[in-house]
């Protein structure tokens, strides 16, 4: 658990549930509710946190959504989709969801349960800060969680925002007694500088509050995992594009950005850079724009609009730019954005940006994939998250979809114009195959630059092993495995999605 949001907790999970993972036990993730627009899809084809997928995939296992049971996609500063078990059951505001949490604890806990009976050993996550006191006796993510799984809790701090001595006792101190003595200890995360000058605040931490600190991370840039919310991207400033003399890529950062962990392959490419941008500014200097993903497009059109966007990215056109949209990104790009039955806000239509001769709906049911794909003969696997039906009224088809959740297809996605420099598509992932980036860079007019041999879930594992190393290295995992009584293994390993919701 942590002091605070975007302290380091999914990333020291998935680090936890790699290391034990590597002694022979079977491990699996777990987060009871999880509010981020940053998600993924199972090979059931249901829909769970980006996060748990990393911490799965870390752990050498298949995601399933026992891991993530609820999922919060905030469409507004007061409301969420809420997506149970997988499957979106609707918008709700705050105080609606807030009511109907006691029906939603005992689907996280049942969730949990067979998780436990299933695996060695299971990583629990927390939201936020475990400390909100205004929101403990509803909380059903953070300590109530930890209690009913009787779990010991390592609390998390960073370092690096200043203030760690407050932050850990201070969190501490707001926190029942009950809730205060599961706490088992404290990892320090993102230590800047040597690790020896900071020797007498663990010992100062430590007196003050009669427990260990079991390590301090030192920061680290040679790992990339993905994050699991769009916190680590909020307010980008204004670029220099190709100041380091490197094609720039730049991603307009929508206030309702979803899946921005599409652009982490590209922005490990040597030689290139990827910039997010919010404040408008000119373009011309970058290689390409990319539109993304938007858990709600209509009003990010209109953010848009209002913000001077849709001028600059016009004129980045009308000078022959290259752009791209992503999902949400891609309906934008069209001529108009229904929504009929008011699924991301009030019922209406908006005007897009016309750059893609295409039309959408959005409707339900939501399409939820795991899809194999062509651009240009050369084949890729992503994902397809979205609420909409996207018509084309001109212009070519950019994909060919092979299969969609293991069933082959024959099916055309996306769009292109202007012999391939302005384009759409429904997929997410796309980045991950290294064909599929050359693809891309070759449709951005980006040449010379050498794309890694290694991509998708290979790619990954190999940061996941680092990520395990930097942790073994300035984490006392012993200690920390010693809190845990490892339950037998089952003699079951086959983990099978329930009926039971």
């Amino acid at each position: 658990m942590g002091t605070g949001s975007d302290v380091g907790k999914s990333v020291i999970a998935a680090a936890l549930c790699r290391i034990f993972a590597d002694r022979g036990l079977r491990v699996a993730p777990y987060k009871s509710q999880n509010m981020s627009n940053n998600s993924g899809v199972t090979p059931e084809g249901l829909e769970m946190g980006r996060a748990q997928i990393v911490q799965a995939e870390a752990a050498g296992i298949v995601p399933h959504v026992d891991m993530n049971p609820i999922l919060l996609k905030p469409t507004s500063d007061v409301g969420s989709q809420v997506v149970l078990l997988g499957e979106a059951i609707g918008n709700q505001t705050a105080m609606d969801y807030h009511q109907k949490k006691a029906c939603l604890v005992q689907t996280a806990k049942a969730a949990l349960d067979r998780l436990r009976s299933t695996y060695d050993l299971v990583v629990m996550e927390g939201a936020g800060s475990c400390a909100e006191v205004n929101l403990m006796a509803h909380d059903i993510v953070n300590l109530p969680m930890a209690e009913y799984a009787e779990a010991p809790v390592i609390l998390v701090g960073d370092i690096h925002r200043g203030g760690i001595f407050a932050q850990l006792v201070g969190t501490l101190d707001c926190l029942p007694r009950h809730f205060r003595d599961r706490v088992a200890g404290f990892i320090i995360n993102r230590f800047r500088g040597d690790l020896r000058l900071f020797a007498d605040g663990v010992q100062w931490i430590e007196a003050r509050t009669g427990l260990p600190v079991f390590g301090v991370l030192p920061w680290y840039d040679h790992i990339r995992i993905d994050p699991e919310d769009s916190v680590v991207i909020e307010r980008p400033r204004a670029i220099a594009a190709n100041a380091d003399g490197r094609p720039a890529v730049a991603v307009i950062r929508i206030p309702h950005i979803s899946n921005f962990s599409d652009f982490d392959p590209l922005r490990g490419v040597t030689g290139l850079t990827v910039h997010f941008l919010e404040t408008p500014q000119d373009l011309t200097a970058f290689s390409a724009v990319i539109l993304p993903g938007s858990k709600n497009t209509r009003f990010d059109l209109a953010w848009l609009k209002t913000t001077g966007w849709t001028s600059r990215i016009a004129d980045f056109n009308a000078g022959g730019g290259r752009i791209t949209g992503i999902c949400g990104g891609y309906q934008m790009m069209g001529s108009r954005v229904h929504d009929p039955d008011g699924l991301e806000g009030e019922p209406g239509a908006t005007a897009g940006l016309g750059l893609l001769p295409v039309e959408t709906v959005l409707q339900a049911p939501k399409t939820t994939t795991l899809s194999r794909f062509s651009w240009g003969g050369m084949e890729g696997t992503g994902y397809e998250i979205h609420m909409g039906q996207t018509r084309l009224h001109g212009g070519k088809p950019l994909l060919v979809v092979h299969e969609r959740n293991g069933e082959a297809v024959s099916d055309a996605d996306g769009c292109k114009v202007d012999h391939g420099r302005t384009i759409g598509t429904y997929m997410h992932g796309l980045f991950d195959t290294p064909a599929m980036i050359t693809q891309w860079l070759n449709a951005a007019g980006i040449a010379g630059i050498d794309v890694p041999a290694v991509g998708g879930l290979e790619a990954k594992m190999q940061q996941y092993a680092l990520l395990a190393d930097h942790v073994r290295c300035h984490v006392d995992v012993e200690r920390i495995g010693a809190l845990v009584k490892i339950k037998n293994k089952p003699t079951n390993h086959n983990h099978q999605k329930s009926n039971d919701k």
